[in-house]
């Protein structure tokens, strides 16, 4: 069939990306009648080759979560295809100083559970994901915000800490996804009953509001047990309602029919785990899903030439990278990480692992995304360089490490290239497997020497593709897995987000992203493109964004 490749017209996206799935009952998966005709029921199942981390907005930053989100939440502020900004919960907003915006909501809407939607929700979402109680890892895209101030039922004004140009991108991020008060405050009800403290929500909130001592004793108390209604129920406006959950099995939604974004020519929607690309496929080929994500370069063509499959292709914002952990020798020394650098062929990897999907990148920042600056030069090729910067470290003879990734093949791949390419330098690099959460979880904590991964630059701006992995506030599971601080670095990235001025924002981008490649703290491989393969004999209208994220909306059975 046709391959499709559809292109980036503006800024992009975000977002860092197991189990073992069932594979019986397909036929009851993906809808059929009795003569076999799958899919006539508008059962729409979709193929992950990742678990939902966690069905809480605020309770992780993957995806994998951000594709089931999507269809649960909706946002303030909606991305469209070419990633313009478009009303969501709010139908208009401005702002009125440079650190005061007012956003007008729109009215008639209902969560899942039945409540109305107001600003309260807006409120109470908000203030959650600022709570330093749930520790979220989108915290980093909310934190500017001070104070959320109720006008009336269905208009808000946010005040922020200083001028935040990139506010409403940061609020069609699927982590800004506006939860039910009520739901919000049964989470807050069921940690503070765990914890044994005699307080109600609403008493914890003007708690919170005096940000006494007080407060930080009963946060400390009921941290841990935050998010555990939020992660097991869900109740937003969007149009799928959380049906069922087996974890490291499945997801499915059932379509909310007071939904008042129009309608959906489905009935359901499963978002099965199926870890092995070559199950996915399988599954794609013999009806039992619909949609596959994550179709890797090795199988574009199988997907291409199916009789029925067709391959969507979409440039995309995402920088894959070698990061290193630089509390840790060897790393900790510049002109190591400076010489592995220069020993690696990125082109190489683009042609050989990913069979030119995606771009060689020179960048921390993919080229569409506001702030990247094309006057710096990355590190090019150069063994000689490379054996020249290593003899200068305190490790000129070599050494021996290991190199993280996840079990997936592309990265496998690309860790065997690099295992490969850093021989030539007399580093001996063990290559080191991982499912995906024990690999966020252990990179998170800082276990790793070297690791490969990935980010998304979800908002479009440069904001949200630096700060969160260099920043040094940001340190851990929030992005920065190189525990990697640089002052310097720390107060461009701070400029960058409290200056008004476009010119002056981008010429603070531009010292970072110098900093970065200079201390190359990681080094961009590729700026991967994003696949995923559709049945085309039973559904039409689906879309995959520059973000790596399928839309659904559309579809329509045949």
């Amino acid at each position: 069939m046709k391959k499709y490749t559809l292109f980036l017209m503006t800024g992009l996206a975000a977002l860092v990306l197991s189990a073992c799935a069932d594979d019986s009952d397909v036929e009851e998966a993906a809808g059929g009648d009795e003569d076999g005709a799958s899919g006539s029921s508008g059962e729409l199942v979709m193929a992950m080759q990742d678990d939902v981390v966690s069905i809480d907005p605020h309770g992780s930053n993957d995806t994998a979560s951000a594709q089931v989100r999507m269809n649960i939440y909706e946002t303030l502020v909606n991305q469209n295809m070419d990633m313009e900004l478009e009303p969501g919960l709010a139908e208009e907003w401005a702002p009125v100083e440079n650190d005061v915006w007012n956003f007008k909501l729109r009215e008639g809407t209902t969560f899942h559970s039945g409540e109305a939607f107001t600003a309260e929700d807006v409120k109470a979402t908000l203030d959650r994901v600022t709570d330093t109680a749930v520790a979220s890892e989108a915290a980093f895209l909310f934190d500017m915000i001070e104070e959320v101030e109720i006008v009336d039922d269905y208009e808000v004004t946010i005040h922020t800490e200083f001028s935040f140009a990139p506010l409403p991108s940061h609020l069609a991020h699927n982590t800004g996804g506006i939860i039910s008060k009520a739901l919000i405050d049964e989470d807050y009800q069921y940690a503070l009953d765990e914890a044994g403290v005699d307080l109600t929500a609403d008493e914890y909130y003007e708690l919170r509001e005096d940000a006494g001592g007080e407060y930080e004793e009963v946060q400390e108390e009921i941290s841990e047990h935050l998010g555990s209604v939020i992660g097991s129920e869900a109740d937003g406006t969007n149009h799928g309602m959380l049906e069922e959950r087996h974890p490291g099995q499945e997801t499915v939604l059932t379509i909310f029919e007071d939904f008042q974004g129009g309608e959906r020519s489905f009935d359901t929607v499963t978002f099965r785990v199926i870890p092995e690309s070559g199950a996915r496929l399988a599954e794609l080929e013999t009806g039992g899903v619909h949609i596959v994500r994550d179709v890797d370069s090795a199988n574009a063509d199988r997907v291409m030439e199916g009789d029925d499959t067709e391959l969507l292709e979409q440039e995309s914002s995402r920088t894959d990278y070698l990061g290193f952990n630089t509390e840790k020798a060897p790393f900790d020394d510049i002109k190591v990480r400076q010489a592995i650098a220069h020993a690696i062929d990125k082109d190489m990897i683009v042609e050989g692992v990913h069979d030119n999907m995606g771009i060689t990148a020179t960048h921390p920042l993919a080229p569409d995304v506001w702030g990247y600056d094309d006057s710096l030069s990355g590190d090019e090729y150069d063994p000689e360089k490379a054996k020249e910067l290593l003899a200068e470290s305190d490790h000129p003879d070599g050494f021996s490490t290991e190199l993280w990734v996840r079990d997936d093949q592309m990265n496998v791949d690309t860790a065997l290239y690099i295992q490969e390419s850093l021989a030539e330098l007399d580093i001996d690099v063990a290559v080191q497997q991982f499912e995906w959460g024990t690999f966020l979880d252990r990179t998170a904590q800082g276990d790793h020497e070297m690791f490969a991964m990935g980010w998304t630059t979800v908002t479009g701006d440069a904001d949200n593709g630096l700060y969160a992995l260099y920043h040094s506030d940001n340190i851990g599971a929030t992005g920065n897995r190189s525990f990697y601080a640089n002052e310097e670095l720390d107060s461009a990235l701070d400029a960058g987000r409290t200056e008004s001025d476009e010119d002056a924002r981008a010429g603070a981008y531009s010292m970072a992203q110098e900093i970065i490649m200079e201390e190359a703290p990681t080094v961009p491989l590729v700026h991967p493109n994003f696949a995923i393969g559709v049945d085309a004999s039973q559904i039409e209208g689906v879309e995959i964004d520059p973000i790596g994220l399928v839309r659904i909306d559309d579809v329509r059975f045949k």
